[in-house]
Protein backbone atom coordinates (compact mmCIF):
# COMPACT_ATOMS: atom_id res chain seq x y z
CA UNK A 1 0.00 0.00 0.00
CA UNK A 2 1.18 3.33 -0.66
CA UNK A 3 0.15 6.71 0.58
CA UNK A 4 0.93 10.12 -0.95
CA UNK A 5 0.01 13.34 -1.91
CA UNK A 6 0.48 14.57 -5.63
CA UNK A 7 0.18 18.24 -7.13
CA UNK A 8 -1.10 18.90 -10.03
CA UNK A 9 -2.36 21.82 -12.69
CA UNK A 10 -5.84 22.64 -12.90
CA UNK A 11 -6.53 24.49 -15.69
CA UNK A 12 -10.50 24.82 -14.29
CA UNK A 13 -8.83 26.52 -11.12
CA UNK A 14 -6.25 27.88 -12.97
CA UNK A 15 -3.70 26.82 -10.51
CA UNK A 16 -1.80 24.22 -8.76
CA UNK A 17 -3.92 21.81 -6.78
CA UNK A 18 -3.54 18.99 -4.46
CA UNK A 19 -5.11 15.66 -3.45
CA UNK A 20 -4.32 12.69 -1.48
CA UNK A 21 -4.19 8.71 -2.79
CA UNK A 22 -4.42 5.26 -1.06
CA UNK A 23 -2.71 3.15 -3.72
CA UNK A 24 -3.37 -0.82 -2.59
CA UNK A 25 -0.24 -2.72 -3.01
CA UNK A 26 -1.96 -4.88 -5.25
CA UNK A 27 -5.78 -4.93 -7.50
CA UNK A 28 -4.77 -3.60 -11.35
CA UNK A 29 -6.01 -2.28 -12.65
CA UNK A 30 -7.39 -0.31 -9.64
CA UNK A 31 -10.91 0.89 -8.97
CA UNK A 32 -10.84 3.93 -7.64
CA UNK A 33 -13.42 5.63 -5.41
CA UNK A 34 -13.25 9.80 -5.06
CA UNK A 35 -13.69 10.67 -1.85
CA UNK A 36 -14.53 14.23 -1.34
CA UNK A 37 -14.00 16.19 1.95
CA UNK A 38 -16.90 18.79 4.03
CA UNK A 39 -16.77 22.74 4.28
CA UNK A 40 -13.88 24.08 5.74
CA UNK A 41 -12.15 20.91 5.24
CA UNK A 42 -9.57 20.41 2.40
CA UNK A 43 -7.93 17.22 0.62
CA UNK A 44 -6.07 15.72 3.79
CA UNK A 45 -9.11 15.93 6.15
CA UNK A 46 -10.25 12.45 5.61
CA UNK A 47 -6.41 10.92 5.92
CA UNK A 48 -5.94 12.91 9.31
CA UNK A 49 -8.87 12.17 10.76
CA UNK A 50 -10.37 8.58 9.81
CA UNK A 51 -8.98 5.00 9.01
CA UNK A 52 -9.34 5.21 5.62
CA UNK A 53 -5.86 3.97 4.65
CA UNK A 54 -6.56 0.63 6.20
CA UNK A 55 -10.01 0.81 5.05
CA UNK A 56 -9.31 1.12 1.39
CA UNK A 57 -5.67 -1.08 1.91
CA UNK A 58 -8.30 -4.26 3.11
CA UNK A 59 -10.63 -3.77 0.59
CA UNK A 60 -7.83 -3.03 -2.47
CA UNK A 61 -9.75 0.04 -3.43
CA UNK A 62 -7.84 2.74 -4.57
CA UNK A 63 -8.99 6.17 -3.01
CA UNK A 64 -8.32 9.53 -4.23
CA UNK A 65 -9.16 12.84 -1.79
CA UNK A 66 -8.84 15.83 -4.22
CA UNK A 67 -9.28 19.27 -2.78
CA UNK A 68 -13.10 21.27 -2.94
CA UNK A 69 -12.51 24.46 -0.92
CA UNK A 70 -15.51 25.96 0.25
CA UNK A 71 -16.92 25.79 -3.56
CA UNK A 72 -19.96 22.92 -2.74
CA UNK A 73 -18.15 21.02 -6.27
CA UNK A 74 -19.65 23.40 -8.20
CA UNK A 75 -19.20 25.85 -11.22
CA UNK A 76 -19.38 28.96 -9.12
CA UNK A 77 -21.98 31.49 -10.79
CA UNK A 78 -19.73 34.49 -9.07
CA UNK A 79 -16.20 33.20 -9.18
CA UNK A 80 -13.55 32.21 -11.87
CA UNK A 81 -13.05 28.63 -10.23
CA UNK A 82 -14.71 25.78 -11.63
CA UNK A 83 -14.70 23.15 -9.08
CA UNK A 84 -17.09 20.88 -10.73
CA UNK A 85 -14.89 21.12 -13.26
CA UNK A 86 -11.95 20.37 -11.26
CA UNK A 87 -13.39 17.28 -10.34
CA UNK A 88 -13.55 15.98 -14.09
CA UNK A 89 -10.23 16.72 -14.43
CA UNK A 90 -9.27 15.14 -11.72
CA UNK A 91 -10.79 11.59 -13.03
CA UNK A 92 -9.34 12.35 -16.49
CA UNK A 93 -5.68 12.91 -14.50
CA UNK A 94 -6.12 9.98 -12.40
CA UNK A 95 -6.96 7.61 -15.30
CA UNK A 96 -3.86 8.72 -17.63
CA UNK A 97 -1.60 8.54 -14.62
CA UNK A 98 -2.37 5.22 -13.21
CA UNK A 99 -3.74 1.48 -14.30
CA UNK A 100 -7.34 2.17 -13.72
CA UNK A 101 -11.05 0.84 -14.57
CA UNK A 102 -12.10 3.43 -16.86
CA UNK A 103 -15.54 3.15 -16.82
CA UNK A 104 -18.50 3.36 -13.97
CA UNK A 105 -17.84 -0.56 -13.58
CA UNK A 106 -15.21 0.81 -11.50
CA UNK A 107 -15.22 4.35 -10.47
CA UNK A 108 -17.68 5.32 -7.73
CA UNK A 109 -17.75 8.60 -5.72
CA UNK A 110 -18.59 9.69 -2.13
CA UNK A 111 -18.20 12.18 0.13
CA UNK A 112 -19.35 13.94 3.92
CA UNK A 113 -21.40 17.46 3.99
CA UNK A 114 -21.07 19.19 1.80
CA UNK A 115 -19.31 16.40 0.09
CA UNK A 116 -21.79 14.46 0.70
CA UNK A 117 -23.72 16.84 -1.45
CA UNK A 118 -20.94 16.98 -4.40
CA UNK A 119 -20.92 13.23 -4.78
CA UNK A 120 -24.72 12.79 -4.98
CA UNK A 121 -24.62 15.99 -7.38
CA UNK A 122 -21.92 14.46 -9.22
CA UNK A 123 -23.41 10.99 -9.39
CA UNK A 124 -26.58 11.85 -10.56
CA UNK A 125 -25.56 14.68 -13.20
CA UNK A 126 -22.75 11.92 -14.45
CA UNK A 127 -23.68 8.19 -14.66
CA UNK A 128 -21.80 7.60 -17.35
CA UNK A 129 -18.74 8.08 -14.90
CA UNK A 130 -19.91 6.60 -11.70
CA UNK A 131 -21.67 3.40 -11.24
CA UNK A 132 -22.12 3.79 -7.68
CA UNK A 133 -22.71 7.21 -5.35
CA UNK A 134 -22.32 7.27 -1.51
CA UNK A 135 -23.38 10.28 0.97
CA UNK A 136 -22.72 10.56 4.82
CA UNK A 137 -24.50 13.43 6.51
CA UNK A 138 -25.15 15.23 2.88
CA UNK A 139 -26.33 18.76 2.44
CA UNK A 140 -28.74 17.03 -0.03
CA UNK A 141 -31.25 20.06 -0.06
CA UNK A 142 -29.43 22.79 -1.33
CA UNK A 143 -31.97 24.74 -1.68
CA UNK A 144 -32.88 24.62 1.96
CA UNK A 145 -29.32 25.24 2.47
CA UNK A 146 -30.02 28.36 0.44
CA UNK A 147 -32.85 29.56 2.33
CA UNK A 148 -31.68 29.11 5.78
CA UNK A 149 -27.67 29.99 5.46
CA UNK A 150 -26.92 33.26 5.28
CA UNK A 151 -23.77 32.67 4.13
CA UNK A 152 -22.78 34.95 1.05
CA UNK A 153 -20.46 32.41 -0.88
CA UNK A 154 -23.07 30.13 -1.02
CA UNK A 155 -25.15 32.26 -3.00
CA UNK A 156 -22.54 33.56 -4.26
CA UNK A 157 -21.73 29.83 -5.37
CA UNK A 158 -25.22 29.64 -6.81
CA UNK A 159 -26.64 32.51 -8.17
CA UNK A 160 -30.22 33.96 -6.52
CA UNK A 161 -31.23 30.46 -6.54
CA UNK A 162 -30.08 27.13 -7.26
CA UNK A 163 -29.97 25.79 -10.79
CA UNK A 164 -31.63 22.71 -11.66
CA UNK A 165 -28.34 20.99 -12.90
CA UNK A 166 -27.23 21.72 -9.48
CA UNK A 167 -30.11 20.34 -7.47
CA UNK A 168 -30.02 16.66 -6.41
CA UNK A 169 -34.03 16.78 -5.85
CA UNK A 170 -34.17 17.56 -9.81
CA UNK A 171 -31.25 15.46 -10.81
CA UNK A 172 -33.01 12.86 -9.34
CA UNK A 173 -36.02 13.17 -11.83
CA UNK A 174 -33.88 13.11 -14.67
CA UNK A 175 -34.63 9.76 -17.06
CA UNK A 176 -32.29 7.36 -17.75
CA UNK A 177 -30.00 5.28 -15.95
CA UNK A 178 -28.29 6.05 -12.22
CA UNK A 179 -25.61 5.05 -10.32
CA UNK A 180 -26.47 2.78 -7.60
CA UNK A 181 -27.57 5.48 -4.43
CA UNK A 182 -25.93 4.61 -0.57
CA UNK A 183 -26.31 7.72 1.76
CA UNK A 184 -26.84 7.81 5.70
CA UNK A 185 -26.55 10.66 8.41
CA UNK A 186 -27.14 10.25 12.17
CA UNK A 187 -29.90 10.32 14.02
CA UNK A 188 -28.80 13.87 16.18
CA UNK A 189 -27.52 15.51 12.77
CA UNK A 190 -28.62 19.01 11.63
CA UNK A 191 -28.68 17.62 8.26
CA UNK A 192 -31.11 14.80 9.15
CA UNK A 193 -34.28 16.24 7.63
CA UNK A 194 -32.09 16.78 4.38
CA UNK A 195 -31.72 13.48 3.86
CA UNK A 196 -35.09 12.19 5.49
CA UNK A 197 -37.36 14.49 2.72
CA UNK A 198 -34.43 12.89 -0.12
CA UNK A 199 -34.84 9.42 0.18
CA UNK A 200 -38.82 10.52 0.63
CA UNK A 201 -38.26 12.09 -2.82
CA UNK A 202 -36.69 9.36 -3.92
CA UNK A 203 -39.05 6.56 -3.09
CA UNK A 204 -41.86 8.83 -4.61
CA UNK A 205 -39.84 8.64 -7.99
CA UNK A 206 -39.22 5.11 -7.45
CA UNK A 207 -35.61 5.25 -7.77
CA UNK A 208 -33.33 1.94 -5.98
CA UNK A 209 -31.71 3.28 -3.10
CA UNK A 210 -29.95 2.31 0.20
CA UNK A 211 -30.63 4.83 3.11
CA UNK A 212 -29.61 4.51 6.96
CA UNK A 213 -29.74 6.66 10.15
CA UNK A 214 -27.48 5.81 12.26
CA UNK A 215 -26.73 7.15 16.29
CA UNK A 216 -24.65 9.78 16.08
CA UNK A 217 -24.30 13.38 15.13
CA UNK A 218 -22.39 15.84 12.64
CA UNK A 219 -18.95 14.34 13.54
CA UNK A 220 -15.79 12.63 12.39
CA UNK A 221 -16.06 9.72 14.85
CA UNK A 222 -19.76 9.18 13.06
CA UNK A 223 -17.94 9.44 9.38
CA UNK A 224 -14.90 6.93 10.35
CA UNK A 225 -17.39 4.34 12.02
CA UNK A 226 -19.65 4.83 8.39
CA UNK A 227 -17.08 5.33 5.55
CA UNK A 228 -16.34 1.74 5.52
CA UNK A 229 -20.39 0.41 5.09
CA UNK A 230 -20.24 3.14 2.12
CA UNK A 231 -16.71 1.46 1.05
CA UNK A 232 -18.01 -1.79 0.98
CA UNK A 233 -21.50 -0.41 -1.22
CA UNK A 234 -19.12 0.41 -3.99
CA UNK A 235 -16.76 -2.24 -3.94
CA UNK A 236 -20.72 -4.55 -4.42
CA UNK A 237 -21.51 -2.72 -7.06
CA UNK A 238 -18.16 -2.73 -8.95
CA UNK A 239 -18.58 -6.55 -8.25
CA UNK A 240 -22.24 -6.42 -9.82
CA UNK A 241 -20.98 -4.03 -13.16
CA UNK A 242 -18.36 -6.77 -13.94
CA UNK A 243 -14.95 -5.48 -12.89
CA UNK A 244 -14.06 -8.00 -10.39
CA UNK A 245 -15.76 -10.82 -8.31
CA UNK A 246 -17.13 -10.17 -4.45
CA UNK A 247 -14.73 -12.17 -3.24
CA UNK A 248 -11.90 -10.75 -4.83
CA UNK A 249 -13.34 -6.77 -4.76
CA UNK A 250 -15.19 -6.53 -1.32
CA UNK A 251 -13.67 -8.85 0.95
CA UNK A 252 -10.99 -8.03 3.27
CA UNK A 253 -6.88 -9.16 3.13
Amino acid sequence: MALFQVSYSSQALQSQCGAYIVLPASGKPFRVVYLLHGYSGNHTDWVRLTGIVRYAEERRVMVVMPDGANAFYTDARGYPAKYEQHILETIRFIDDTFATIDSPAGRGIGGLSMGGYGAMKLGLKYPELFGSVASHSGVLDIAAAMRNNPDLQIHGIFGPEVPAEEDCFQLATRPGPKPAIYFDCGDEDFLIEHNRRFTAHLQQLGVEHVYREHPGAHTWEYWDCHVVEALDFHCRQFARLGSGSAASVCEKS
